[in-house]
């Protein structure tokens, strides 16, 4: 009987089926701090090892989110291509009224969709030629090189646009969603606590002109309040260390299900797609850091961000997987899971998870952020890319060795 649960748990994860929760947004150039349109998806799932894969088998290279365990990586949650389109989804619990199965194979349509589509026009024919019933129930953000960013809400039999740029739809420049659809019945569903919380964040950002992949990353991804019961985490972080203190964690935009948190940033019209950032936090994301992933044949990625034989996982994820386990120290019995031990997180002495991986993920932006302001003003410097990846595959092990005192031994990358 365990073989057979195993398998059975197994066989879910590689067929690519993202059942559980997401929190997502596509943002309009319009209204972010750069310009340039914004694509975000805050992951929950139980594949909580993932790895970023570069693919090169298509009419387009891409480059996107993999679960670990995908071993034939058929699918990808999120990712973007080489002409700047760029795609993500949330499942979706209200589109579809009927008794037909769903095979929760969104990861292979966006795996199709980068390989095939270079503007937001091109993935709507691509919906279209989708056999029906298309067994999808989602709802499916992207933004191109042209500045388009929208939603596509996803049933078995039909299809809805929702425009960002369009203000009488997207008033502030930005759309949410989470496990509902708007074209759908309300009240069903799922994710309408995480969307008031996200909304709030995003509104804020609106009005402080301070909209950005790091605003929504640090803000947003990493928030600790929670929009229905008012209770804010961060209000424990005046307790000194060791003074263990369990919460009810659920609810919150980031979960003890979040494997991840990625934005991906667009060009503006008319400049290269090759300036499309995926900012990508790899791995629980209270105590993960940012990590930018461009697209160049030149250069190849972060080893850190990519699979590795030995760990089973990638370096990235597998760290801040590690460093997880200070907050979820509590381990007994099915429910454990929604426990967190908040002082581990964030405490007086600042010794807690998020405390500590906040001045890197700083530093990283930072950096990040200085070359691109160089590239966009002259041309992308392959040379830099190699020595900042590099920096970064041996800055981050060095780091949380230091400061988190967990140590892990990564062996070379293989792309897989």
């Amino acid at each position: 009987m365990k073989k057979s649960l195993s398998f059975i748990i197994i066989l879910f994860l590689l067929s690519g089926i993202e059942g559980y929760t997401c929190t997502t947004a596509v943002v309009s150039g319009k209204y972010t701090k750069s310009g340039r349109p914004l694509l975000w998806k805050h992951r929950d799932t139980k594949a909580l090892n993932n790895k970023i894969i570069v693919f090169k088998d298509g009419k387009y290279t891409f480059t996107g989110l993999v679960n670990s365990l995908d071993t034939l990586n058929n699918s990808v949650w999120i990712g973007f291509n080489e002409k700047g389109f760029a795609i993500m989804n949330s499942a979706s619990y209200n589109l579809n009224n009927d008794t037909i199965n769903q095979t929760g194979h969104e990861g292979r349509i966006m795996k199709q969709a980068l390989a095939s589509c270079a503007t937001i026009d091109d993935f709507e024919k691509f919906l279209k030629k989708l056999d029906k019933p298309t067994r999808i129930e989602a709802n499916f953000g992207v933004i191109d090189a042209k500045g388009g960013a929208a939603y596509f809400e996803v049933g078995n039999f039909r299809f809805e646009k929702f425009d960002a740029n369009d203000p009488g739809i997207a008033p502030y420049g930005f759309i949410l969603r989470t496990n509902y659809s708007f074209s759908g019945e309300m009240g069903i569903g799922g994710g309408y606590i995480r969307y008031e919380t996200a909304e709030k964040v995003l509104n804020t950002a609106v009005e402080l002109h301070e909209l950005s992949a790091k605003t929504i990353l640090q803000k947003a991804s990493r928030n600790l309040t929670h929009s229905l019961t008012g209770q804010n985490l961060a209000s424990y972080a005046n307790l000194r260390e060791n003074t263990r203190t369990m919460v009810y964690f659920e609810d919150f935009i980031p979960r003890s299900l979040s494997s991840s948190s990625v934005v991906i940033e667009g060009v503006k019209v008319n400049e290269s797609p090759g300036y499309t950032t995926m900012w990508t936090v790899l791995g629980w994301p209270l105590a993960s850091v940012t990590i930018p992933v461009w697209l160049n044949d030149k250069v190849e990625i972060p080893s850190i961000l990519q699979y590795n034989d030995e760990l089973k996982d990638a370096p990235m994820c597998a760290l801040a997987l590690k460093a997880k386990e200070k907050c979820f120290s509590y381990t007994w019995g099915t429910s454990s899971q929604h426990y967190m031990n908040v002082n581990a997180l964030l405490n007086a002495d600042n010794s807690g998870v998020l405390q500590q991986v906040i001045p890197l993920d700083n530093r990283l932006f930072e950096k990040s952020e200085e070359k691109l302001e160089k590239w966009r003003q002259n041309e992308i410097d392959t040379d830099q890319m190699k020595d900042f990846y590099e920096w970064i595959d041996k800055k981050i092990p060095e780091y949380y060795s230091k400061h988190l005192q967990i140590k892990l031994k990564i062996p070379k990358a293989k792309n897989k």
